[in-house]
């Protein structure tokens, strides 16, 4: 098992760790906010009953106030019946003035079919200081036309009177205290109400007749909002139906408390802020530790350039020393390569961890020399095709640090291939810069590997650092600010992968 597939299976256990502990949490969470929930409904239910039976005593006020209504009613009307019983001589005179004694609270005012006022003893139940004062009965005759119509009395042929009568001070003390009840039963239900959004309409839910601070009145200001909010309420709770007289029926519309639905989203809210700082934690450490690795790395190709610059520079002597004993110049030539490639590799491990200096470069002329020299190091059955545009491409690299990206990938081919197969390097003229495609017939990379491969660690290898392919995505990118990738692959049929460098 590699470095790579370790740190990956490490990466999956954490997280399904960190996914059981939020499952944990979001259960426990949403368990509380619905206890939390069932206790409100339970609160809002027993409001909502507490509501009902108020209206209830409301409308039994009511009833008891209309028949309290038309019982004086018929008083007036007995009133008027004895009047005119009184005025014919016809009836049991004791009943007619009995009738007429205890009328004590209601108040009539008698008078001809004109509407004129035919004595002072025509009223009864006024204010009794100002019952002779003229001005003040026509005041009071005009009130009780707008209240009740007329009594209408025959008292002989052809001659009418009209009895008018208005509520007495009992009732209208009576009907106060009702309408102070109704008045206060609204408030109840507008401000009591546990602290949710409330709204109070008429029977045909058009009309708000009161709501709470809870309901702002911008979203129910058209009739179009007032429909849509009154359906959001309705969806929630059934809305309570309250009947404060016969055949007139309100409403009353709530909501979850503001509490409620905060706590209903409090668990995604916690999470995404433990998220986000978890995110910024792994953010930096990830920022630290890829320093601490570039710190390694760096030191460690120092260190090998210093460590490779005493032998080299033995074999160059070597070399020297066999030439003048007339050794195969064949030999020592091909000697002498060897021992310039590794002067090569100790300057490319001298440049890790500087800024390397780009020089305006032939393209075509690097791959050539790179691919000319790899052919004489790997086995036979590697067949190298290389197709290079007709006119030289420049652009800006550094030749060793260039050289050794084309050498990795071209020699990880290989190893993909088992040393058989072949390889292809393709070098086009782009208007961004110079594409570099370098593919293979080997065992391939499935897609969900195309971007693991350039992870440090990552090998197929038995024995490896995975560390190739990490180092040329560094200095194709970091150095030389171009790109690399896999173009494609297919599995058992190949790989291509793709390197763009700037012009300028």
């Amino acid at each position: 098992m590699n470095i790579y597939t370790k740190k990956q299976r490490w990466k999956l256990v954490l997280a399904a760790i960190a996914f059981l502990i939020v499952i944990a949490s979001l259960w426990y969470t949403n368990s509380l906010v619905k206890q939390i929930r069932d206790d409100e409904k339970r609160k809002v239910k027993l409001w909502a009953k507490a509501v009902q039976k108020k209206a209830n005593l409301v409308k039994f006020t009511n009833d008891l106030f209309e028949q309290i209504k038309l019982e004086e009613r018929k008083k007036a009307e007995l009133y008027a019946e004895a009047t005119r019983q009184i005025s014919t001589g016809k009836g049991d005179v004791e009943f007619v003035l009995k009738v007429l004694q205890e009328n004590t609270t209601v108040p009539v005012i008698l008078t001809n079919e004109k509407d004129e006022i035919s004595s002072s003893t025509a009223s009864r139940n006024l204010d009794t200081l100002r019952e002779k004062d003229t001005t003040y009965l026509r005041e009071q005759l005009r009130l009780m036309k707008k209240l009740y119509p007329p009594v209408e009395i025959e008292v002989y042929k052809g001659i009418r009177q009209r009895l008018y009568h208005k509520d007495s001070k009992v009732f209208t003390d009576i009907q106060l205290a009702f309408d102070s009840l109704t008045r206060s039963f609204i408030d109840e239900v507008a401000e009591n109400t546990a602290a949710v959004p409330v709204i109070y309409t008429d029977s045909t839910q058009t009309k708000v007749i009161h709501k709470n601070e809870k309901i702002q009145l911008s979203s129910i200001n058209t009739p179009e909002k007032l429909k849509e909010m009154l359906n959001d309420l309705a969806h929630q709770n059934e809305p309570i139906k309250i009947i404060l007289k016969e055949g007139e029926k309100h409403y009353i519309f709530y909501a979850e408390s503001e509490i409620l639905t905060r706590l209903r989203w409090y668990p995604f809210v916690q999470f995404g802020v433990i998220g986000f700082f978890l995110l910024i934690a792994y953010i930096l450490f990830s920022t630290a530790r890829k320093a601490e690795q570039d710190q390694v790395w760096v030191g460690m190709s120092k260190e090998t350039a210093h460590q490779l610059g005493t032998p080299l520079s033995s074999l160059m002597a070597w070399n020297d020393h066999l030439r003048s004993m007339g050794v195969d110049e064949t030999i020592v030539n091909e000697m002498q390569r060897d021992v310039k490639r590794l002067n090569t590799i100790t300057d490319r491990f001298s440049k890790i961890g500087s800024q390397p200096e780009l020089t305006n470069e032939n393209v075509n002329e690097i791959i050539s020399n790179s691919v000319e020299y790899l052919k004489s190091r790997t086995s036979k059955n590697v067949k190298y095709f290389i197709e290079l545009p007709n006119e030289p491409l420049y652009a800006q690299v550094c030749v060793p640090l260039f050289e050794w990206v084309i050498e990795n990938i071209c020699k990880n081919a290989v190893d993909a291939m088992s040393g058989k197969g072949e390889i292809y390097v393709t070098v086009k003229d782009i208007p961004e810069g110079v594409n570099i495609d370098i593919r293979d017939t080997g065992k391939g990379i499935p897609k969900s590997k195309f971007k693991t491969v350039f992870e440090p660690g990552f090998t197929t290898k038995q024995r490896g650092w995975g560390l190739g392919l990490s180092l040329c995505k560094r200095i194709i990118e970091n150095y030389h600010g171009g790109k690399i990738f896999v173009l494609n692959s297919e599995v058992n049929k190949g790989t291509t992968f793709r390197i763009t460098l700037r012009r300028f």
